[in-house]
């Protein structure tokens, strides 16, 4: 009898132990989230006298962490329509409003993401790829 109630209490713990672990996983729910074009181009005015600038920007280190950090600076600036930038080349290419941004304004963004970072030869073009000097 001695034995049964040993083996009681022991199997009564081992199920209270393992049971009363409390490792309930968060729920992980996907939402779909559709943003529409035509909000960012309703922000652009239709009316303004777009420029293009290519420029180089020395100092980048990675694509991920300089480029990709340079082009959301740029691209969230208002008043302008496109940035990117070519870790490869060290290229940046931004079309922009021309009463709302300046190659000065440009250069000051990309300078305040790091000290490290500076634009060299800012010419606007016509297309991206052609060269005809900004100053």
């Amino acid at each position: 009898m001695k034995i049964f109630k040993t083996l009681s209490v022991v199997a009564i713990l081992a199920v209270s132990f393992t049971s009363c672990k409390n490792e309930s996983q968060p729920e992980v729910k996907t939402v779909d989230v559709e943003v529409s074009k035509t909000e960012t181009k309703a922000a652009l005015d239709p009316n303004a006298t777009y420029a293009k600038v290519e420029f180089g920007i020395e100092g980048m280190t990675c694509a991920m962490g300089c480029a990709k950090t340079i082009e959301k600076k740029m691209a969230k600036m208002e008043g302008v329509k496109s940035a990117k930038v070519d870790f490869d080349s060290r290229l940046a290419m931004v079309e922009y409003d021309e009463s709302k941004v300046s190659p000065e304004s440009l250069e000051e963004t990309v300078t305040k993401v790091a000290d490290i970072y500076k634009v060299k030869n800012m010419h606007k073009v016509e297309e991206f790829g052609t060269v005809e000097n900004v100053e």
